[in-house]
């Protein structure tokens, strides 16, 4: 495989007409912090210019695809502007990652969490490995899902269920997210054969079909999504401003369960 692009949080390799990228900050579990968010975007523009690129794997360097939203980056941002504008970056890559003009499959070792779940969501195929953990978990630090991820469970789990997983923010097994429709694969063969094998069989198929059913639902779907993601970011802001929130962070730093009360 030959290698196309490297930044220090995202790697993209290109071999034919499949571009593979990595998020790359193992040592944090590849939370997506505001490099890494911008570096994704980037990428993923840079592989809609590319005639000859029909589908892109998205997966995680280390031992998960992604946990979540960085929670430094989370800490740093109390200012609102500042805020308004990691949200917005947050958008762009989610919109770009949903609506490109290619196929994608999501490749989950480890965990995927949160703002991770989300990215994840944002792509055509989700396969996972067996011991994969799956969670939107904003609800364990009184936040609420962002990058779409309202728009992105609803989609797959229907309204009621959508509910009942966001507000439970219990972690699943990869099992269990594949019973509830969560996410699509989980396979007993060796899960680096699997994706190939996924990769393979969409390789065979008349691929621009595909796209093009995938372009008119995309756009179909985009006015819905531009409004979740808006909902979300002043959403999310209010959120940031309770005392629940708050107490969420300071158990999640302090190693212990929040005591919650509804502020």
């Amino acid at each position: 495989m030959t290698i196309e692009s490297t930044t220090e949080s995202v790697k993209l390799a290109i071999d034919g007409r499949v571009a593979v990228l990595e998020l790359n900050r193992p040592e944090a579990l590849n939370a997506l912090d505001g490099e890494m968010i911008k570096g994704v975007t980037m990428t993923l523009k840079e592989i809609c210019k590319s005639d000859d690129v029909d589908i892109v794997v998205i997966r995680g360097a280390g031992r998960a695809f992604s946990a979540g939203g960085d929670i430094k980056t989370m800490l740093s941002n109390t200012n609102e502007s500042d805020f308004y504008h990691v949200m917005d970056d947050i958008h762009d890559m989610i919109v770009t990652l949903y609506s490109m003009p290619k196929l994608t499959i999501s490749a989950v070792t480890g965990a995927a969490a949160g703002l991770g779940l989300s990215l994840a969501l944002a792509t055509d195929y989700i396969i996972a490995e067996p011991s994969s953990k799956i969670a939107m978990n904003f609800i364990g630090i009184g936040l609420i899902p962002d990058g779409g991820g309202h728009f992105f469970m609803e989609e797959r789990l229907g309204e009621t269920k959508a509910k009942r997983v966001i507000w439970e923010g219990k972690t699943l097994s990869a099992g269990e997210a594949v019973d509830l429709g969560l996410i699509d694969e989980v396979p007993e063969t060796d899960f680096t054969d699997a994706v190939e094998g996924k990769v393979q069989e969409w390789l065979a198929k008349p691929v621009q079909a595909m796209i093009k059913t995938k372009k008119i639902l995309a756009e179909k779907n985009r006015p819905s999504l531009l409004k979740i993601l808006e909902l979300e970011k002043y959403g999310q802001f209010k959120m940031r401003q309770t005392e629940d929130h708050q107490e969420g962070i300071k158990a999640f730093l302090e190693k212990r369960i929040p005591v919650f009360k509804g502020k």
